[in-house]
């Protein structure tokens, strides 16, 4: 799909793209057209009771089928575009790529709910905040509010931001299309944020799709821990409280990738949510040395911001050294 010389130049156009335009809202999003297809395969296997096994065998068809038609889809627009003109496949590559890359949206959903905080709007700010996560928000404190600002911007930083440059740079390396591998990697990303649950109604139908995001999340994250602690200064600090905290979190990864940001801040996270109504309590991570602050929050983007940078820089890097 892509040739050594142009390779870099896509990977590096899409970061650029995402850094100065993001993902506009008034365009269609590749994330939109997958929850659409999830969305009523789940209505379809639901209406049809097919029972636990069924379930989890609907689950598996689910996997195959969703990332077989993003990955077949592209590589049909590449082809196609291709026919018409080299330059405007490239142009479309860097267009789908850069859509993987949530770097700027994870930016601006954090400032949107730190705006109105800063001027003392708790409802405006809890009703914001509903928009990016799945927690009750309506009676959320201050502290709290800042807290699941920060969860989201750590955990999000593995699979929104850096697991889709892991593959796209993956993609490069094999001498395919960065653009299929980052988007095949965001068809598994999105199936585990809107299917891969333990409680009902998904826990069957899911399973496939969390296990495999499990997997494919595991490496990219574990780098994502390394790099942070590396910024912060204090990686194997970072590492050791990882390592003591991290495996209490249900999931492999969300958990390691909260960690290492909560110890390079010197802050903590976890403790009580509430999702629609049922408490739960979340591992504590990291040790509170200082308090959760808007200006820890704009560290923690800083941080992924230049975790991206790092890992781009050493992929073109290879990218230019490694044999075609």
């Amino acid at each position: 799909m892509t040739t050594d010389g142009t390779t870099a130049i896509l990977i590096l156009g899409a970061a650029i793209l995402d850094y100065l335009v993001g993902d506009p809202p008034q365009w269609l999003h590749p994330v939109q057209v997958m929850g659409w297809i999830i969305n009523h395969y789940c209505r379809l296997i639901w209406a049809s009771n097919l029972g636990k096994a069924g379930e989890k065998i609907a689950g598996i068809v689910l996997v195959i089928v969703l990332i077989g038609s993003t990955i077949a889809s592209v590589i049909i627009l590449i082809i196609f575009t291709q026919i018409r003109h080299r330059n405007l496949a490239l142009i479309l590559q860097m267009i789908l790529l850069a859509s993987c890359f949530a770097g700027r949206s994870l930016h601006r959903a954090a400032m949107e709910v730190l705006a109105p905080l800063n001027s003392g709007d708790l409802p405006q700010a809890r009703q914001i905040l509903s928009q990016y996560v799945g927690r009750d928000t309506a009676h959320l404190d201050r502290a709290e509010i800042l807290r699941a600002v920060l969860e989201t911007v750590s955990e999000n930083a593995t699979d929104g931001v850096m697991a889709p440059l892991f593959y796209a740079l993956l993609g490069g390396f094999l001498g395919q299309s960065p653009a299929v591998w980052a988007l095949g990697y965001k068809a598994v990303s999105t199936l585990d944020s809107m299917v891969g649950y333990r409680t009902p109604p998904y826990t069957h139908l899911g399973w496939a799709s969390a296990r495999l995001d499990d997997v494919l999340t595991w490496l990219p994250c574990r780098l994502v821990v390394m790099t942070i602690g590396f910024l912060s200064g204090k990686p194997r600090y970072v590492w050791r409280i990882c390592s003591r905290d991290a495996p209490f979190d249900p999931s492999p990864n969300s958990g390691w990738s909260e960690c290492c940001y909560a110890a390079a801040l010197g802050v903590q996270l976890g403790g009580v949510n509430t999702y629609r109504g049922v408490v739960k309590i979340k591992p504590k991570l990291g040790e509170s040395h200082r308090e959760i602050t808007p200006t820890v929050i704009k560290q923690a983007l800083h941080l992924t911001r230049w975790c991206f940078l790092i890992w781009l820089g050493l992929g073109l890097l290879l990218l230019g050294i490694l044999p075609g």
